[in-house]
């Protein structure tokens, strides 16, 4: 697929003038899926900041969780500094949650609470209005967020000239040392050590053409929306880009270089505790690479993923010795011991998904696609629209105003 680079001189202006002309015939959504936690935390402090000064952003949708109704409020006050039309889609409140019961009842797939699910509601409310017809999302967990992240993430897709409709971020990870430990140590040897087992397959090669695979950062037509399923776990981004090379055309697709470096929170290795951190990140990952692979029909037998153990531990140890290398000349520090550790975290993580995957093949079901849910429920979006704006409307303070009769 086609990798635009960063070369020559920064030229964030330029894309910005350029975007404010494409936005007022491509209009765009921004989807900030956000933990109320993260209000408290600087990151999203500077983020909200600096996508004050952006102008070709027609609407940004949060999607809140994890938010008390006091919560809610204080997060509504809190993006109300921004001027584009703003919504809070508050997915803990009564409102939403009824919804999901509805689609529920339905026989819908919803998934569980978190980030995959909060995404999807909030691409819901963006297709219900009908307003935008770019959706682009980040994370609002952004140290280093900058101006050039977002439009260089929205201009491939936003550009008629250019006329991509997926476009995947990809950005260094380097400090003081070296991150992105998934990434380095395990979705890359692990996409590798199944080409060499299995032999060339479309979707491997497909994923591996991707500099950073788990990238939180992407943009995409509407119609991409309204057709793709989303994982509700960490499977999140591999799952995407499954749905994604199911659904566009190869050449349509686009990875940019959003910025010079990248730095956000940080998980915990969480060496023994499969529901939190890296591991599970690790396992959730697997287990999507695993089912998406065997719905393009390869199958992945019990004695294969043995092997498979084996051949990305040899992997992922030859790619220590290559990185330990790249931080000498480069003079970054460098832990092989951590390094290791990760490693040792991961293959455990890759035996716990392939006991999972082996039991149960399907696994929990992707979130079902707009597509679906619209024809199940044929009004659903009328009440989605419904449900944010009665809670963007709602003033829990004022109901205890009220007198007593």
């Amino acid at each position: 697929m086609t990798v635009l680079h960063r070369l020559g001189q920064p030229n964030t202006e330029q894309l910005e003038d350029e975007l404010e002309r494409y936005a007022k015939t491509t209009p765009i959504a921004l989807v900030l899926p956000s933990l109320y936690a993260e209000l408290e935390r600087p990151a999203l402090k500077r983020i909200v900041e600096i996508l004050s000064e952006v102008r070709y952003i027609n609407e940004i949708v949060i999607s809140l969780d994890q938010a008390s109704a006091l919560e809610f409020r204080l997060a509504k006050q809190f993006f109300s500094q921004l001027p584009q039309r703003v919504r809070v889609v508050w997915n803990d409140g009564t409102r939403i949650q009824a919804l999901l019961n509805t689609l529920v009842s339905h026989e819908i797939d919803i998934g569980h609470q978190g980030k995959g699910r909060g995404c999807w509601t909030a691409y819901g409310y963006v297709l219900a209005r009908g307003q935008s017809q770019v959706i682009a999302l980040h994370d609002c967990d952004i140290v280093s967020y900058d101006r050039q992240y977002l439009a260089r993430l929205c201009y491939p897709v936003a550009n008629p000239n250019l006329a991509y409709e997926f476009c995947k971020g990809y950005y260094s990870r380097v400090t003081d040392r070296m991150h992105g430990r998934v990434t380095r140590l395990f979705i890359t040897p692990l996409i590798r050590s199944l080409q060499l087992l299995v032999g060339p397959h479309p979707l491997l090669s497909f994923l591996d053409s991707f500099r950073y695979p788990l990238a939180g950062e992407f943009a995409m037509v509407r119609d991409l929306a309204w057709i793709n399923r989303i994982p509700g776990d960490w499977g999140l981004e591999i799952g995407m880009l499954a749905e994604v090379y199911r659904n566009c055309a190869l050449r349509r697709i686009c990875q940019a270089d959003i910025a010079d470096a990248y730095e956000h929170k940080h998980q915990t290795l969480s060496t023994h505790n499969p529901d939190a951190g890296l591991l599970k990140m690790c396992v959730d990952i697997t287990k999507s690479l695993f089912r998406n692979l065997a719905s393009e029909g390869l199958v992945l037998s019990e004695s294969t993923l043995k092997t498979l153990r084996a051949t990305y531990l040899q992997a992922a140890q030859e790619a220590i010795s290559r990185y330990e290398n790249d931080a000498a000349i480069n003079s970054l520090r460098f832990d092989r011991h951590e390094e290791r550790r990760a490693v040792e975290v991961f293959l455990r993580g890759m035996t716990l998904a392939t006991d999972s995957f082996l039991g149960d093949p399907l696994g929990v079901p992707m979130i079902s696609n707009w597509s679906r849910v619209t024809h199940a429920v044929p009004d659903i979006f009328h009440r989605l629209m419904d449900a944010v704006e009665q809670d963007h409307a709602w003033d829990p303070t004022a109901e205890t105003r009220q007198p007593l009769s």
